[in-house]
């Protein structure tokens, strides 16, 4: 491995390493209002606002406003939160919003993209630490243990779990301190400018991903990763001696 900056990485979940996508399953019984089922621009239209990183996707009352600002601190304003959205986008049976609720919660429905693992195992293996910051309000664990990488993983910085959320820097402070590490040898690798971006404010260096559908971003960890001065060993490559 070349000599590199940075003694750790960072990364945000959803966007970055792991992606929301449609399901037909999900949505082929989901009806609006007015009984009719959810088109595909439709379908795209409220996956795109269950998972938008920043913003909000809908009108809300003051109520609607505090649970959603704060759906990432507590399982009870998340939950409130996103059925909220999925009401005022057109889903109308109680039912079906909370079994569509239960999917978003839900680590194995996350699909990964093609070059987390690789990613992953590569820093693990060349002595990087590796953590990942989130805005969520469930455990995301068990994503990472069904592909074998929770173990390489040094700390899961969960908002829920934290007590803070991005853009604060209490939530980056408490990934690099948890990891012992130095924030200016630390990178940050988000598909937010806004949420993870912020981790600049404590130090650390950051590079932005786009959230593509995983059919259609195959590489761009590693793309960042080198833009970042940091070139790990692909797991199965030969090393040199």
């Amino acid at each position: 491995m070349a000599e590199t900056p940075f003694d750790a990485v960072l990364f945000d979940f959803s966007g970055t390493l792991f992606r929301l996508e449609e399901d037909e399953s999900w949505l082929a019984d989901v009806t609006d209002h007015e009984g009719r089922p959810f088109d595909v621009h439709r379908q795209a239209e409220l996956m795109r606002r269950l998972t938008q990183p920043v913003g909000q996707p809908v009108e809300m009352d003051a109520d609607e406003h505090h649970a959603w600002t704060n759906r990432d601190r507590e399982p009870r304003w998340h939950r409130e939160a996103y059925l909220t959205v999925l009401r005022k986008s057109g889903v109308a049976d109680p039912e079906q919003a909370q079994a569509l609720y239960e999917k978003v919660t839900d680590p194995d429905c996350w699909t990964v993209y093609p070059d987390t693992v690789p990613v992953v195992e590569a820093l693990a293996g060349d002595g990087i630490a590796v953590g990942v910051v989130s805005n969520i309000a469930f455990d995301l664990r068990p994503a990472f243990a069904r592909l074998g990488i929770d173990d390489l993983v040094s700390v899961f910085a969960l908002s829920f779990e934290v007590g803070a959320v991005k853009p604060e820097p209490e939530i980056f402070r408490y990934a690099v301190d948890a990891l012992g590490v130095d924030p200016q040898r630390t990178l940050m690798i988000g598909d937010s400018e806004k949420a993870d971006g912020a981790a600049r404010s404590i130090g650390c260096a950051f590079e932005l991903v786009e959230p593509a559908p995983t059919a259609e971003r195959h590489d761009a960890l590693w793309t960042v990763l080198a833009a970042a001065g940091i070139t790990p060993t692909e797991p199965g490559a030969g090393r040199s001696s």
